[in-house]
Parts: structure tokens; C-alpha cells; sequence
């Protein structure tokens, strides 16, 4: 089984003072749960792994601007949410129209276009929640952490932890039930 721990304080405080030993391992060890986060939200594994790479990149460049240690998770997924929502935007630019036989198995470009959509959607609504509900969703269903482990790290006994996470699930829902803004009716 993977490993779910994020690096601890000490390590990412090392890499925010400009050790890089420490900067290297603190990169290596968000890697998987920065890289999981994306292939939730990014509409394609390329760029899921582009978006992964990208938050990386801003991690590596600019951890010394972290303020705090503890914040360490929520920025990373800030970043990462803000790139995939990038990406789907650029998808849904007009681009010259080729026309090709289609592929078996293959989706359509529409079909691409409302998957990458929904993704955005799903990333907004994570996104628009509070704090503490968007720390918990974030904590038990994308880093995959267990109930008791999310409660204990948050201070917080589990049946706290587990209203929070269902105001949160239900939120999202909710958001993601509402139809599409913006657009024409046909």
C-alpha cells in the first residue's frame, strides 16, 4: 500500500529555509498525493500529470513563501485545482475543425469537452466549500486517508469528522446538481 503521510513540519520548514535535501525529499514525498489529486480533477491523464508537474514546479520554486508549515496541503491542491481548471479552459477554445474518420473506442471531441467540463465543475465546487469541510473532503476522499486518521489529524473526534464530511459531500453535490450556467438554450 502507498504510503499517505505528508512530509512533516520539520522537513518542510528545512525546505522553506532553503535546505535543499530537504526541499528534494519534501517534493518527492507530496508527489503521490499531489498526483492523485490531479487525475480526480483533470479531465485527461496527460493532464492530470502536466498539472501534478506544474504544482511541483511552483512548490520547488516557491516554498519559501509558504507562511505556514501546516499549509503546506491546501496550497499544493489550490495550485493543482487552478491548473487543471486552466487546462479545461484552453480546451474549450475554438481550434480549427479537422474532420477525420472516427475510432472505435475513442470519445468524441464533444464528449472530451463536457468530460473536461465536468471536471472544472467538480474542482469549483471543492473549491467553493469551507475550509474545514474542503480540508476534511480533501483529506479522506482524495488523499484516500482513513476516518480515523483525518479526525486525529485535525483534532477532532470522528463522529465531527464524519458531519463534516457529509455537509461537505452533500455541498458538492448539491453544486454539482445545479445545471450548467452560461451557454444557450436550444
Amino acid at each position: 500500500m502507498a504510503d499517505t503521510t505528508w512530509p512533516d513540519e520539520h522537513l518542510i520548514s528545512a525546505a522553506r529555509e532553503g535546505d535543499v535535501e530537504s526541499l528534494a525529499a519534501l517534493v518527492s514525498g507530496a508527489h503521490p498525493h499531489v498526483r492523485r489529486f490531479a487525475r480526480s480533477l483533470c479531465a485527461t491523464p496527460e493532464d492530470a500529470e502536466d498539472a501534478a508537474q506544474e504544482a511541483l514546479i511552483v512548490l520547488y520554486r516557491k516554498i519559501g513563501t509558504l507562511r505556514a508549515s501546516g499549509a503546506l496541503a491546501s496550497w499544493i491542491f489550490r495550485i493543482v485545482r487552478n491548473e487543471c481548471v486552466r487546462r479545461a479552459r484552453l480546451m474549450l477554445r475554438p481550434r480549427p475543425v479537422i474532420v477525420t474518420a472516427p475510432e472505435a473506442g475513442l470519445p468524441s471531441a464533444e464528449e472530451e469537452v463536457f468530460r473536461r467540463l465536468e471536471a472544472g465543475r467538480v474542482a469549483a465546487a471543492i473549491a467553493a466549500l469551507p475550509a474545514d469541510q474542503r480540508q476534511v473532503l480533501i483529506m479522506r476522499d482524495v488523499q484516500g486517508l482513513s476516518g480515523r486518521m483525518v479526525a486525529d489529524a485535525l483534532g477532532l473526534s470522528t463522529a465531527a469528522m464524519k458531519s463534516r464530511l457529509h455537509r461537505a459531500r452533500s455541498a458538492v453535490q448539491g453544486m454539482l446538481a445545479e445545471p450548467l450556467r452560461g451557454g444557450h438554450d436550444e
